[in-house]
C-alpha cells in the first residue's frame, strides 16, 4: 500500500483530493491542514509520498518541505498548487521537492504525479521545459551558452505595474493575485534578472527591452 500525506489548509481541498486518490486500490491518503502538525507528524509516522500546498499560512509548502527532509532526508515531496509553478522554478529545485502537481490537473496526472514521485522521476510540462531552455538553465557540454532572460506574460505583468511605481498591495489587486503569491514571483523575477531590488529590476528590463 503507497502511504500519502496530503497536508492542505484548506477542508474541501484535502477531502475532495484524497477521494480522488483512493479510488486507486493501491493508495492511502492521510490528511492534516496544518503545516506545523504536519511536522510533528512525520517525526512519528512513515509515508511513501507527501502532498504538500504551496500556499498555507503557518509555513508554506517550500518551507514545510525544507523542514521535513531534515527529519526525512529521503522524503517524496510533490508541492500541490494553484499557481504557474514556472514563476516558482528556483524556489521549488531550492526546497528539495522531487516534483509538484497543479490543483486543476486531471485525475491520470495527479496519480502519475506521485508514482513518479514514489521513484523520484519527474513528467515535465513542454512550456515548462521550454521556459528553463530559454533562461539558460540547459547548457550544451560543448561551450557556454549565451544567457537569454525571457519574461513570462505574468512576470511582464507585474513588471508593468513596477514601472508604475505601484505597492505590493497594488499590484495584487491590480493583477488578482494573493500578496503571498506576488512575493514569490517577485523574488522568482529578481533572480532570473540578477537584481537585488525593485528599482534595479525596472532598469535592467528597460536595458535589455523585455518587455512586448
Amino acid at each position: 500500500m503507497i502511504e500519502i500525506l496530503l497536508v492542505d489548509d484548506h477542508p474541501l481541498v484535502v477531502e475532495g483530493t484524497k477521494l480522488i486518490i483512493e479510488k486507486e486500490p493501491d493508495m492511502k491518503v492521510q490528511i492534516e491542514t496544518s503545516s506545523k502538525l504536519a511536522i510533528e507528524r512525520v517525526k512519528t509516522q512513515k509515508f511513501d509520498v507527501m502532498i504538500f500546498d504551496l500556499q498555507m499560512p503557518e509555513i508554506d509548502g517550500f518551507e514545510l518541505a525544507k523542514h521535513v527532509l531534515k527529519i526525512v532526508p529521503e522524503a517524496n515531496i510533490l508541492i500541490y498548487t494553484g499557481y504557474d509553478i514556472i514563476t516558482h522554478f528556483d524556489l521549488l529545485m531550492e526546497s528539495g521537492a522531487v516534483g509538484f502537481i497543479s490543483k486543476t490537473a486531471t485525475r491520470d496526472k495527479l496519480i502519475r504525479a506521485i508514482r513518479c514521485a514514489l521513484h523520484q522521476e519527474v513528467v515535465l510540462p513542454f512550456a515548462m521545459l521550454k521556459e528553463i531552455y530559454l533562461n539558460g538553465r540547459y547548457v550544451e557540454h560543448k561551450e557556454p551558452a549565451q544567457e537569454r532572460i525571457v519574461l513570462t506574460e505574468k512576470e511582464q505583468a507585474i513588471v508593468k505595474e513596477l514601472v508604475k511605481g505601484k505597492t505590493n498591495k497594488e499590484i495584487a489587486q491590480v493583477l488578482y493575485m494573493g500578496q503571498r503569491s506576488l512575493e514569490y514571483s517577485l523574488t522568482s523575477l529578481f533572480q532570473k534578472l540578477g537584481v537585488q531590488t525593485r528599482v534595479e529590476a525596472v532598469i535592467k528590463v528597460k536595458e535589455m527591452n523585455l518587455l512586448d
